[in-house]
């Protein structure tokens, strides 16, 4: 599902899109630095863990942050305002990981009333679908206002510390349990999604891996601690994202805030195995799929592959109007 969304960062495009998808993340030049280099922090829109490169602005940038040992440092502070950056340039000082954090000013979009039930049954959001039903709402627009709370973990000189795990207070946010950095191919690896520094149960959980053309999403559901756990199989680059809606208050023309939160980090090597198809596995097209709650990872590709574990939907219209 693709989203066209009206926010600033449309004039800030490096490669030209027709529409704009709904996941928002961090990437780093590389994840596993050594000390006194300089990295540069780029952000990325699109799904499946594949995006389109998108410059950094003041319009749209609250608040971009790195945390290490030594401190935290403010990004936000060098964006031009009237100019759009390719990306930040960090250079590190400090061994251990280093946390990167991006929180964006709010954004609005309007959705006809099919297109905001597929976007909100897409990212497990039965809830407010059901709510909209009772109280005689299901057939207007879904008038939303977004907010995005990226963040990404960075291991400087090869070494790491308790940093991961720790609490930084973004409004939407994806806590480790336990350190990833720390972490092998096939470990189950538990994280706290946390909403205005509480745990917060019933949201969906995405974990998306990609390599060799392929694209791995693997989903679970928050606990009444908030919490998840994956089995993360394979080395490499992770994306989790996770998405929360709250009934605006006292704003004329929204009715639905949502809060888009991921985090991105690398996995280190066990060995260098490239992920197998499952055996079970079955052909489906890439505007067909999406993935109900079930065992084992989904595998999605050009030629789409997705366990038998997960079934096909029929497609859905995207927010600019089109199929995607």
């Amino acid at each position: 599902m693709r989203h066209f969304y009206r926010f600033p960062l449309i004039v800030a495009l490096l490669s030209p899109v027709a529409a704009w998808s709904h996941e928002f993340w961090l990437q780093s030049s590389s994840y596993v630095p050594a000390k006194q280099t300089t990295v540069e922090l780029t952000a990325y829109v699109g799904e499946y863990f594949v995006g389109d490169r998108v410059g950094i602005t003041a319009s749209h940038a609250a608040s971009v942050r790195v945390t290490s040992q030594a401190g935290t440092q403010d990004l936000a502070s060098r964006i031009p305002s009237d100019k759009v950056l390719p990306g930040l340039s960090l250079t590190l000082a400090t061994t251990g990981t280093q946390l990167v954090t991006y929180d964006s000013h709010p954004s609005q979009v309007v959705l006809s009333a099919d297109k905001f039930h597929a976007y909100l049954h897409d990212e497990g959001m039965d809830w407010v679908i059901k709510l909209r039903d009772a109280n005689g709402t299901a057939a207007l627009p879904g008038r939303e206002r977004f907010r995005r709370n990226a963040k990404m973990l960075l291991r400087v000189g090869g070494n790491v510390d308790a940093l991961a795990t720790n609490v930084v207070g973004q409004r939407l946010e994806i806590v480790p349990l336990a350190d990833p950095l720390r972490a092998k191919p096939q470990d189950t690896a538990r994280f706290a999604v946390r909403f205005e520094g509480k745990a917060l149960e019933g949201v969906l959980v995405k974990a998306w891996h990609k390599t060799q053309g392929q694209t791995t999403v693997l989903r679970s559901t928050s606990d009444a601690q908030g919490q998840v756990a994956l089995r993360l199989p394979f080395a490499g680059v992770w994306l989790l994202n996770t998405v929360h809606m709250v009934q605006a208050v006292d704003v004329p023309d929204i009715d639905w805030d949502s809060f888009w939160s991921n985090l991105t980090f690398v996995m280190p090597a066990r060995r260098a195995l490239p992920p197998s198809r499952p055996a079970n596995a079955i052909s489906a097209s890439r505007s067909a799929i999406t993935c109900a709650s079930g065992v084992g990872p989904t595998i999605v590709s050009r030629s789409v592959l997705i366990s038998a574990t997960f079934v096909a939907s029929p497609a859905r219209a995207n927010r600019s109007g089109a199929i995607a």
